[in-house]
C-alpha cells in the first residue's frame, strides 16, 4: 500500500520522499522500466498500488523499484531477527588445575574441559602455583602440555600458556566441525505412540 506522507526511512526514500527528477525504474517483478521523472513513477506506483522505493540512491540516475515497502520491511526484519536467532553465541568457561594434581582430579577436570568444548564453549584454563611451586613453571607447561593433547579431538590451543603472576593460563577453543555440531538444532523425537505411517502404492 502506497504511504505518501510516510516518516522519512533510514534506509530507504520511498514515494513522495524521493528528490530525483528523474528515476531509472524497475518494475515489481524485476523488469526494466527505463529512465521516467519522477512524477510519472509515482502515477505508476498509484495505479499498480505499491510503493516507488528509491533502492540505488547513488546512480545517476537513482534507481528506484516497484513494491510492497510495508511488506519489504517486514521480510527484512524477520530475516535479520533470524540470523540473530541461529547465530552461534560462545562462552568462555572456567576450569583450575593444580601443577600436582593427581590423576583422579585430572581425569575429572579433563572430563569438564571436554564437557565444555562439546557444548561449543571456549575454555580457559588456569594452573595454580603456590610456594615453592612457582619456582618450576615447567609443570605447569607439562600439565597444560598434557591436556592439550588428551582434548586434542575435541579442541586445539587458542592462547598458549602464558605466565601470569601465580597462576599459568591458556586457552582452548572447540574445533569448528565441534562447535557447529553443537548449535545445530537437534532432531525432532519421534512419538511412539503415534500409529505408524500407511505403505501407499
Amino acid at each position: 500500500m502506497r504511504k505518501p506522507n510516510g516518516a522519512p526511512s533510514a534506509e530507504f526514500r520511498v514515494n513522495d520522499q524521493i528528490r530525483a527528477r528523474e528515476v531509472r525504474l524497475v518494475g515489481p517483478e524485476g523488469e526494466q522500466v527505463g529512465i521516467v521523472a519522477l512524477a510519472q513513477a509515482l502515477r505508476l506506483a498509484v495505479d499498480v498500488d505499491l510503493d516507488l522505493v528509491e533502492v540505488a540512491p547513488t546512480a545517476e540516475p537513482p534507481v528506484c523499484r516497484l513494491m510492497d515497502y510495508g511488506r519489504f520491511r517486514y521480510e527484512t526484519t524477520q530475516k535479520a531477527r533470524e540470523a540473530r536467532r541461529n547465530q552461534q553465541q560462545t562462552s568462555t568457561k572456567q576450569m583450575n588445575f593444580r601443577p600436582s594434581i593427581d590423576d583422579n582430579d585430572y581425569a575429572t577436570k579433563k572430563g569438564h574441559v571436554s564437557r565444555f568444548l562439546r557444548a561449543g564453549d571456549k575454555v580457559r584454563i588456569s594452573v595454580w602455583f603456590r610456594g615453592r611451586e612457582q619456582r618450576r613453571p615447567e609443570l605447569g607447561f607439562r600439565l597444560l602440555g598434557r591436556l592439550a593433547e588428551d582434548i586434542a579431538d575435541l579442541g586445539f590451543v587458542e592462547s598458549a600458556p602464558q605466565q601470569d603472576g601465580r597462576n599459568m593460563i591458556m586457552v582452548v577453543a572447540p574445533h569448528r566441525a565441534v562447535r557447529d555440531a553443537a548449535h545445530r538444532p537437534a532432531a525432532p523425537v519421534a512419538d511412539p505412540s503415534a500409529p505408524p505411517d500407511e505403505a501407499t502404492g
